[in-house]
C-alpha cells in the first residue's frame, strides 16, 4: 500500500488497513507537499461519509435473509460491513474523525450518510432509520458545532415519510440539506411520483446531494472491473442528473440546488454537446413509460449554471477543477475530500498550490460550501 512522506498509510497512521477499492492518486498525483497550516481559508470538505451500527445491521440482515431483491447496492453494503477499519472511521463522529481532520488540515466536514444508505433496507424500515440517522448527525453537530455540518437522510420509497422527515431534519434539527444515494432498485427521483420530495427540499431552502451507489444492472460493470468509481458510480449519477434536467424538475422547482461529486461525474465536459443534442430528448413524447412530452424552458447549459454545483471529491486535479470553474462559474465548484474512502496529504497540499486567484481559491475551499449548504460559523 502506498506510503506518504510521514510513513503513514493515507495519512491515518495505521488506522486504515484493508486494501479495497481505495487508492491514492497514481500517475497524476502531485509531488509530496506540506499542508499549509496558515492558509487564508478554512477547508470545508463537502462529501464526507459516515454510518451507524443500526443501519449496518439492518443492511446486512436483509442482505443475508434471502428476502431482498437482487440489489447490488445492498451487496456493496455487505462488503463494506466486513471491513472493520473502514467501519471504525465511518461510525466515529468524534475524536478519531476530528484527529484525522486535524492531520489533513480540514476545518469542517459536511457529513453524508454513506451509500447505499437507508433506501436498501426492508420496506418500512428506511424512514425510522433515516430519523435515527438525522438525530445522530444533529447530535454530532451540536457536540462539535465548529467542526461538523450534516445533510439529512431520507428513504425515497416512502414519499410522505421523506417529506415529513426532511421538514423535521432541516427545520427542527437544523441540518444543511439532504443526501440521496442515487437510485433505489432502479428508480430515480426524476420520476414525478417522487417530486414531493424535491418540493420539500426547495421549500426548506435546501440542497440535494446525489451520491453514487452501485449501478442498476451492475453485472455489465462487474465483469469488466468497473463496478465502483471506475465506471458504475459515475455513470449512475450521470443518468440521475440528466434525468432530473430533462424531466423538467428544475423548471418546476427553479430554486432547487443540486450538488454532485467527483467534479460532476464528467458531465461539465459535455455541456456544449448536451446543448447541441438537446432535441434528442427534449419535447419528445413517450418517454418515462409513455408520459406526455416535456419541453424545457432553457438549454441544458442553463441548469448547470443555475441549479447544479459540483464538488471535487476524489479529483484533486488542477486542470479539471479550473475547467469546471470556467464553464460553470467559480461559485459552482466546492472542495471535498471523500473521507474515508480517498484521502492524501499530497492532494490537500495540491489544492494549496493551485494557480488561481486568492478570491477563487477561498471560494473553492470555503465560501461556496457556506453559500450552497447555508453553513454558518
Amino acid at each position: 500500500m502506498p506510503k506518504l512522506e510521514d510513513g503513514s498509510e493515507f495519512g491515518l497512521k495505521g488506522h486504515f488497513k484493508e486494501d479495497f477499492s481505495v487508492r491514492t492518486r497514481v500517475g497524476l498525483a502531485p509531488r509530496a507537499g506540506h499542508v499549509d497550516r496558515d492558509a487564508p481559508y478554512k477547508r470545508i470538505a463537502t462529501e464526507e461519509a459516515w454510518t451507524f451500527p443500526a443501519l449496518v445491521k439492518a443492511q446486512v440482515e436483509y442482505f443475508e435473509s434471502g428476502d431482498a431483491p437482487g440489489d447490488d447496492s445492498l451487496k456493496m453494503a455487505g462488503m463494506f460491513s466486513r471491513m472493520p477499519s473502514l467501519q471504525e472511521m465511518l461510525q466515529n463522529l468524534g475524536g478519531l474523525r476530528i484527529q484525522h481532520m486535524d492531520e489533513f488540515g480540514i476545518a469542517r466536514q459536511l457529513l453524508l450518510l454513506t451509500a447505499p444508505g437507508v433506501q436498501v433496507v426492508r420496506p418500512g424500515d428506511g424512514t425510522p432509520l433515516a430519523r435515527e440517522a438525522n438525530d445522530i448527525a444533529a447530535e454530532a453537530c451540536r457536540n462539535h458545532p465548529d467542526r461538523f455540518s450534516a445533510l439529512a437522510a431520507f428513504d425515497p420509497r416512502d414519499v410522505a415519510g421523506s417529506v415529513k422527515e426532511i421538514d423535521r431534519a432541516m427545520g427542527t434539527l437544523g441540518l444543511n440539506g439532504a443526501v440521496l444515494n442515487s437510485h433505489w432498485q432502479g428508480h430515480y427521483i426524476d420520476e414525478q411520483d417522487y417530486w414531493p420530495i424535491l418540493e420539500a427540499i426547495e421549500a426548506n431552502d435546501g440542497a440535494l446531494y446525489i451520491h453514487p451507489t452501485a449501478p442498476f444492472n451492475a453485472p455489465h460493470y462487474e465483469t469488466r472491473g468497473f463496478f465502483g468509481a471506475l465506471g458504475g458510480f459515475p455513470h449512475d449519477v450521470w443518468l440521475h442528473t440528466m434525468g432530473i434536467i430533462f424531466s423538467g424538475a428544475f423548471d418546476r422547482f427553479p430554486k432547487l440546488r443540486l450538488v454532485i461529486g467527483h467534479l460532476g461525474e464528467c458531465l461539465p465536459l459535455h455541456i456544449y454537446r448536451f446543448d447541441w443534442m438537446q432535441g434528442n430528448a427534449d419535447n419528445r413524447a413517450g418517454l418515462r413509460g409513455g408520459q406526455p412530452p416535456v419541453k424545457l424552458r432553457h438549454p441544458v447549459s442553463y441548469y448547470f449554471q443555475n441549479n447544479i454545483w459540483v464538488t471535487t471529491s476524489g479529483v484533486g486535479w488542477e486542470p479539471a477543477i479550473r475547467f469546471c470553474q470556467e464553464v460553470m462559474g467559480p461559485d459552482r465548484v466546492l472542495y471535498a475530500m471523500d473521507y474515508p474512502y480517498q484521502q492524501s496529504f499530497d492532494e490537500v497540499a495540491a489544492y494549496d498550490r493551485m494557480a488561481m486567484s486568492p478570491e477563487h481559491k477561498k471560494m473553492l475551499m470555503e465560501d461556496n460550501a457556506r453559500s450552497v449548504f447555508r453553513i454558518r460559523g
